[in-house]
Parts: structure tokens; sequence; C-alpha cells
């Protein structure tokens, strides 16, 4: 297959690239990848690029995404080798995805705010993936997640779908019940036992930073972040 280097590339010269790779005559740790090879990859350059917006860094956050999209371009073009899906419609599921869920601009759907953008969001997402029951909905909360981020999201659906709105006071009062229960286990505690209880108080605490309005998720990583400096300022 023949390739000419150029100045500038766009998303087809991406898609033959790998393609190329791929192939007989291309890069031999490419033809071995998997889907399940190249898995954390993925994860790796999410959180890459997710570095970067953290950073404010844009430079890097052009790179990042790159590699992101490049592992787009990888798996799509795996499926497609085997029969599957490929790329364009991986672009055509999402582009049909942004139309459908949002007829307040491709539709007649009148809305006031952002908070009623994400209302029809949810109601088209459940309504599109069959989700009747709460179970269903809190089941489409992906396990690859962050387990504190999933937590957290999991709590919100399910209050949401029970018509309530997370309470400060309520959520602060599973808390302090879930700390006396962690603090209360002795050494010889069985080990599933001292897994539900700490479970069960990160799992609150989520529910705090849902009724906070804060991500838990990204107080923990700004606190974990604070805590290793502090030690580099001992250091010196």
């Amino acid at each position: 297959m023949r390739f000419e280097r150029k100045e500038k590339y766009t998303m087809d010269d991406l898609l033959v690239i790998m393609e190329i790779l791929r192939s007989p005559e291309g890069c031999p740790w490419d033809r071995e990848q998997t889907h399940a090879t190249i898995r954390n990859n993925l994860i790796e350059e999410t959180y890459e690029a997710v570095e970067a917006i953290d950073t404010g860094n844009s430079e890097l956050l052009c790179e990042e995404l790159g590699d992101v999209l490049l592992q787009v371009v990888f798996h799509a073009q795996l499926e497609k080798e085997t029969g599957g899906f490929d790329f364009s419609n991986v672009v055509d599921g999402v582009a049909q995805k942004l139309v459908e869920r949002h007829p307040h601009v491709f539709g007649n759907v009148t809305v006031h705010n952002s908070g009623e953008v994400l209302e029809n969001w949810d109601a088209i997402k459940r309504r599109t993936k069959g989700r009747r029951t709460v179970a269903e909905v809190l089941e489409g909360v992906s396990p690859a997640l962050p387990a504190l981020m999933r937590s957290q999201k999991v709590g919100k659906k399910a209050l949401k779908a029970e018509g309530k709105a997370p309470e400060k006071a309520t959520a602060l009062s599973g808390l302090e019940e879930a700390e006396k229960v962690a603090a209360s286990l002795s050494q010889t505690a069985g080990e599933e036992e001292k897994l539900q209880a700490m479970g069960k108080l990160l799992f609150s605490a989520a529910a705090l930073s849902e009724a906070l309005g804060v991500e838990a998720e990204q107080a923990l990583a700004q606190y974990c972040d604070g805590f290793v400096r502090s030690y580099g300022e001992k250091d010196q």
C-alpha cells in the first residue's frame, strides 16, 4: 500500500496509516494487538489528556487528544478486520446520538436552561436504552469507572429515580453512621466485614460530595496532590 509523506495529515490519512500498520507489511507489534491488549492504553491516554486539562497545558492537551484518537482508530480498525464496525460507524453513531439527544437544537423542543437539557438527555437515554427500572438505570453506570466516581454517579441516579434530591443533612448522617461502623471493627474482624464497612464509608462520602455539589473523584485527587506536595516541602 503506497503512502506519501505530507506536511500536514488529515483524518483520512490517519485511517490509512493505521491500516498500513496492521497490514502484513506493517508493524509486527501493531499486528499482534487485540482489543484486550490495548485496553489499558486507552485508559492511560485518557488520563494523560485529563492531566493536560487539569494543568491548563493546551499544547500537551492537543498531543494527548491525538493519542486518545489513535486508540479509537486502532479499535475501529480491529473491528473492521473482523467484519464488525469501522470508523465511519463510530462517527455515525455519535453524530446520530448528538442529534437525537439535542431535540432543542435539531428539533422543536423548547428548553429554558441547562438543567432541562440534562433532564431531556437522561429521558431520551433511558428510552433508547430500554431502561425502565431503577436497577436497569443503575446497571447502566459503567463498572469500569473509578470506584469513587461510580459511587457518586450511582447514588445520584438512585435518588433521582426515587424523586429525591441530594440533602446535606441526610448524606452527613449516613457518613457519620458509616464512620461509627468502620471505627467499631476490631483487628479480628473478617476481611469481608472490613470491606463492607469501608465500602459503606466511602460510598457515604461520595453521597455527601454530591449533596455539596462537589466531584468526589476530583476532590480526592486534589487533596492527594496537596498531600504529596506537603512532603516535598518538608524535604526542602
